[in-house]
């Protein structure tokens, strides 16, 4: 090997491994919806939008319950996705621990009385199976993904 040719393979910069492409597609997901929480005409009756809360009527895509911390919550997700997707361990990180997160939420929806002051996040039954299917599939994700990397 010539030392030209040792000095680039020293230096190239490794193509991203499956793993990562998911979790950095995931994380794009998370900061558009999250920020799309925010829009007039996404959300419907987006002047109801408060911080935290059961009591809102804002509703993503007319389906979704949301408040200013719930989609917070989703752009915080989404830029820890972008971050953890440097490496392939971090990514499977990010889509285990955000998957197990997810379950956790779909947990809490099915427990809490949604007209009650603990649904402060807020969720609905939409966002139930939402959060169980995105639990379930960020997991199945990084299992499929972390094969190929």
């Amino acid at each position: 090997m010539t030392p030209t040719g040792s000095f680039r393979a020293r230096h190239r910069k490794a193509s991203p491994r499956p793993i990562q492409l998911v979790a950095a597609i995931v994380g794009v997901v998370f900061l558009l919806v999250g920020v799309l929480g925010f829009v007039p005409g996404v959300t419907a009756n987006s002047e109801q939008l408060s911080f935290a809360g059961h009591h809102e009527g804002a509703l993503l895509l007319g389906v979704f319950a949301v408040s200013v911390l719930h989609n917070l919550v989703h752009i915080a997700f989404g830029v820890a996705g972008l971050l953890m997707a440097s490496t392939a361990r971090r990514a499977a990180i990010y889509l285990v621990g955000g998957g197990a997160i997810y379950l956790l939420l779909w947990l809490y929806g099915i427990a809490v009385d949604h007209d009650s002051a603990a649904n402060f996040v807020p969720v609905n039954t939409a966002d139930n199976w939402l959060h169980l299917g995105l639990g379930i599939g960020m997991v199945a994700l990084a299992a499929i993904t972390s094969r190929s990397s």
